[in-house]
């Protein structure tokens, strides 16, 4: 069997970069072939949860390639036909309000925009401090859109931090693995 081709894009969800990390280490070592993307915020910023240069040299380290981190590099994903699933872990909610309303200004959001072209599945594993506020309506969009898929996500405070949503990304593979059959995995909500 050939080896899933996986795009994963990382976004702005600094906190939660370490998750993201183990995620691909537990997906190439099931077989899967990452390639990895940032935003220019991931790729370019240093923040208390790590300097972008760490980030960077993880994120080759685990995959074994160079970071897609431009536009201009992005843009090839979908007309080559380069993978077969794109994961977006962590989806701040800055990415989901321009994947929901269809803006492509950064390398993630032009990864997912030249993917879906070829009606191939997007999984998004959020992670966003207004996920049940302001972020929800494009939460919703992106959940009724075809070919989009939701790592299953949870309030992670709900005392200090009532509208706050993570998405469990020990399930991202499974996730994937049911995409791909065009599944959504459930519960979406725990």
């Amino acid at each position: 069997m050939d080896r899933i081709r996986l795009g994963f894009a990382l976004t702005g969800s600094f906190c939660t970069f370490a998750k993201a990390f183990a995620a691909i280490k537990s997906l190439t070592a099931e077989g899967f072939d990452v390639y990895p993307i940032m935003s220019f915020n991931s790729y370019n910023l240093s923040t208390r949860f790590g300097s972008c240069e760490d980030n960077r040299k993880k994120l080759r380290e685990l995959t074994g390639r160079e970071i897609i981190a431009s536009i201009e590099d992005a843009e090839p994903i979908g007309p080559k036909k380069m993978l077969d699933a794109l994961v977006v872990a962590p989806c701040s909610s800055n990415t989901l309000a321009k994947l929901a309303w269809g803006v492509n200004d950064t390398p993630v959001t032009m990864a997912v925009k030249s993917h879906v072209r070829n009606i191939r599945p997007v999984i998004i594993a959020i992670s966003t401090n207004d996920a049940l506020a302001a972020a929800s309506k494009n939460i919703g969009l992106l959940q009724s859109q075809k070919n989009y898929f939701f790592v299953p996500y949870s309030q992670d405070d709900h005392v200090a931090k009532p509208y706050s949503a993570v998405a469990d990304f020990s399930k991202i593979g499974e996730t994937v693995r049911l995409a791909l059959k065009g599944e959504q995995i459930q519960p979406m909500i725990c």
